[in-house]
């Protein structure tokens, strides 16, 4: 039955070992993380599997005693990760040792650009307008998620977005859901999201869907019962061939010391821009009781947007509730023009559309 939200709306735009090269298929319920049914070609080892010992031998050390891997062999080995190319133990100790350790920039690196490399990349629709890069991948636990809410908003101002991210988590309300409650669908392809962007409408593409293989890692939460450095590459995820505006966030502050060195040394200049913020909740839009800092990295050089706010004397009008039902017709008021959009959420809005439209005539 179609939901009041979407009627509003519509007028406007147990687990089996895993053994190499073999792939789980996940039971539904799945905190934070996918729950693909992993099939086809794209999941077949690339070659013979890889011994990763000598990797592990040097990031099993503990966090004193580690030493991180150079770039060339974190791809090499987040290669291998991907490809199904390591044995379950090899891969439970990469994972575990990492968590310990943490990642390092040249291995984040060489993990990104393995991520990068194992999906067909997106091809941005013609425009004023660079892409805008969201990842959803937290969803709401103790306040609306408005990360649907940025999306639309941006794309009425002419900009093509794309999110990607998970469908359901039995503890939250993804971006996913709030969509579905709005009456619009998911991309079933990397063609129909960039169909959906040539036509100026929001374009949400399931990570299980934009890459199987990326999908698989990140389901390894639920088997170590801890996140992964996959958890952090989904998040500053570039998935198009030309530049793009990333909106990255982060929830731990030793990772605003790492990503910001990632994105102010590390990161190629031609994959385009990126803004750093604290995630709300772990998401990447503005927070509308208080606005959080954004950083603004091109080329290298670092550019403060928006100075860390304390929390507003007069609240915002905001959802009632969290679920996503109670969301999706908020959100269809406020594009309506019933409610306004939160101050903090239209400022990004702002920011995105300048530094977009920058991107794109750097060329």
């Amino acid at each position: 039955m179609e939901s009041p939200a979407a009627r509003a709306f519509a007028h406007l735009a147990g687990v089996p070992r895993l053994r190499p090269g073999r792939v789980l298929v996940y039971p539904s319920a799945m905190q934070n993380d996918p729950a693909p049914t992993l099939t086809g070609s794209s999941l077949e080892p690339a070659s013979q599997p890889l011994a990763v010992a000598r990797f592990i031998k040097e990031i099993g050390r503990g966090k004193d005693g580690a030493r991180s891997l150079s770039r060339d062999d974190a791809r090499l080995m987040y290669e291998a990760m991907l490809d199904g190319r390591v044995s379950d133990l090899e891969l439970g100790a990469i994972l575990l040792a990492m968590r310990v350790k943490g990642e390092a920039v040249e291995e984040i690196a060489g993990f990104l650009a393995a991520a990068e490399a194992s999906f067909t990349p997106l091809k941005a629709p013609e425009g004023a307008h660079a892409p805008v890069v969201l990842p959803s991948y937290n969803g709401s636990r103790k306040m609306a998620n408005l990360t649907p809410l940025l999306c639309m908003l941006l794309v009425r101002r002419g900009v093509p977005v794309l999110m990607h991210g998970v469908t359901h988590d039995p503890q939250r309300v993804t971006s996913a859901e709030i969509f579905s409650a709005l009456g619009i669908a998911h991309a079933a392809s990397g063609r129909e999201a960039e169909a959906l962007m040539a036509a100026s409408k929001p374009a949400f593409i399931p990570i299980e869907v934009l890459s199987p293989k990326i999908s698989r890692l990140l389901g390894m939460r639920r088997i170590l019962g801890v996140r992964n450095s996959t958890h952090t590459l989904v998040k500053i995820m570039q998935p198009f061939s030309g530049p793009a505006l990333r909106l990255s966030s982060y929830t731990h502050p030793e990772y605003l010391e790492m990503l910001s060195e990632y994105f102010g040394q590390a990161a190629p200049h031609d994959r385009g821009d990126a803004f750093l913020m604290r995630g709300t909740e772990g998401e990447t839009v503005a927070n509308a009781r208080r606005a959080q800092r954004i950083d603004w990295f091109s080329h290298g050089q670092k550019t403060m947007l928006v100075e860390k706010q304390s929390v507003a004397e007069d609240l915002p009008d905001l959802p009632e509730g969290r679920d996503a039902e109670i969301t999706a017709a908020w959100i269809a008021d406020v594009l309506e023009g019933r409610r306004p959009v939160p101050e903090s959420i239209a400022e990004q809005v702002d920011h995105c559309v300048n530094v977009s439209a920058a991107i794109k005539q750097r060329g």
